[in-house]
């Protein structure tokens, strides 16, 4: 049976290799035709998952899409994005152009079978994908542990959403910088920090993976997240009614698709998130356009099923809705925003974590990264009461650490509530213009 199926994945592979050469991608990069973007259009073979992979290119070297449209009917995929720097500038730089035409077009990688995408063996650090119950001060005891194993955290990113936690962290032995190898050891940190996750709580779920498999950190995070089920809503709101991303599923039975328009605060990284969540629902985008206006952004997604079918029942429609609203809500900035920068040692991040949770602070999301032996690290954190931080809290902590080590980004955004109507709302509706829209009744009745 492996045989048989290692056959066939081979013989998947072959015939995408021919088909990418019978049809190479076409990249056109252009920066005249709009006045505040950098367009970038791409042509190829279409395939299931194509989309997400040209996303995540583009996301991963943060550029921010302001615009897209998506088409993707029959055996051809074309895209146009509408791209901006951080600071909303168009895409100048020469040396990112080029990586844009080599990284979609006909030189690339982007093309191989989505099953091997973002995956590959790595001895340069071993990864740690930890899932369990969110509690305060769970970082500082996952990385007090790993200090204790002598486990060096050279990379890491930790996200929290509805009393669920998940990370994925990549870590070296303390004495060799390299990865860990050895199966009892490796045995033991997994053993021990499954005990962490479930804390007091010996019967809650907690998982705890190692591996030397290097694979896309935030798609991982997704999936591991939605695998915990954390779109099932267990308590309280996370966010109040003006945050709550909107999220209307409709089918259009003279077409078979199934119509997702999504109105929600923009952000960076915001279609990589829904784009991704849709994929590994098994859920094909035959069509889409995404816009901005002003601080909201606006998606409409065209999708079936992998099988051809559109939503099939109102229990679908309403896990389509709840996986898209937690694969936006994950990645919500809650909480004070500080950036610590100073040269990496071992046993870092333990330390800063003990402080701030010492100080009744709780870390709902962070990125560490270390390049070059220096250590940047990003941390969003709450007071451990459910009161704003304190600036006296934090002036008192940055005495400890360093005022020049650690900074402040500042309070985040206070969201406001979206206009009720959509000036989006099915924006093909000129293409495809049909009255027969079949609405399910949208119930929130989250248990």
């Amino acid at each position: 049976m492996e045989m048989n199926m290692s056959f066939s994945h081979d013989m998947d592979d072959e015939y995408e290799k021919f088909i990418r050469r019978m049809n190479p991608p076409r990249v056109v990069i252009d920066n005249e035709s709009c006045k505040n973007a950098t367009v970038i259009r791409v042509d190829s073979a279409n395939r299931h998952g194509i989309l997400l992979e040209v996303v995540q290119i583009l996301t991963d070297i943060n550029l921010i899409i302001t615009k897209a449209y998506i088409s993707s009917d029959g055996n051809w995929f074309m895209d146009v994005f509408n791209v901006t720097d951080q600071d909303g500038n168009k895409i100048l730089d020469e040396g990112i152009l080029d990586y844009i035409r080599k990284s979609l077009g006909p030189e690339s990688c982007f093309m191989p079978s989505i099953r091997s995408v973002g995956v590959k063996q790595s001895m340069d650090h071993t990864a740690i994908e930890l899932t369990g119950s969110d509690r305060p001060g769970l970082l500082s005891e996952v990385s007090a542990v790993l200090r204790h194993l002598k486990c060096n955290v050279v990379n890491a990113e930790v996200w929290t959403h509805n009393t669920r936690a998940a990370a994925v962290m990549q870590v070296t032995d303390e004495e060799t910088e390299t990865a860990i190898t050895d199966p009892e050891r490796l045995s033991r940190i997994k053993s021990l920090l499954c005990n962490v996750l479930k804390g007091s709580n010996k019967s809650s779920l907690a998982k705890t993976v190692v591996s030397h498999s290097v694979t896309h950190t935030e798609r991982r995070l997704h999936q591991m997240m939605f695998a915990d089920r954390d779109y099932e809503r267990i308590g309280g709101d996370v966010l109040d009614d003006r945050q709550r991303p909107n999220v209307d599923v409709v089918n259009w039975h003279d077409k078979d698709y199934s119509v997702v328009t999504i109105r929600c605060k923009d952000r960076p990284k915001l279609l990589f998130d829904t784009v991704c969540t849709l994929t590994d629902m098994d859920y094909v985008v035959f069509h889409a356009n995404i816009d901005t206006l002003g601080p909201d952004s606006y998606q409409e997604y065209y999708i079936r099923h992998l099988d051809g079918s559109p939503v099939k029942s109102d229990a679908e429609r309403q896990r389509v809705t709840q996986c898209l609203e937690a694969a936006i809500e994950r990645r919500v900035s809650e909480g004070l925003k500080l950036e610590l920068c100073t040269t990496d040692r071992v046993g870092l991040l333990s330390d800063v974590t003990r402080i701030f949770r010492e100080n009744s602070l709780t870390v709902t999301r962070a990125e560490v990264t270390t390049k070059a032996g220096k250590a940047v690290n990003t941390f969003y954190v709450r007071d451990a009461s459910g009161y704003p931080v304190d600036v006296k809290t934090i002036d008192s902590i940055r005495q400890v650490l360093g005022q020049t080590i650690l900074k402040v980004k500042g309070n985040p955004d206070d969201s406001k509530p979206l206009s009720q109507e959509s000036p989006t709302r099915f924006l093909f509706g000129g293409l495809f213009k049909s009255k027969s829209f079949v609405n399910f009744s949208l119930v929130r009745s989250y248990s």
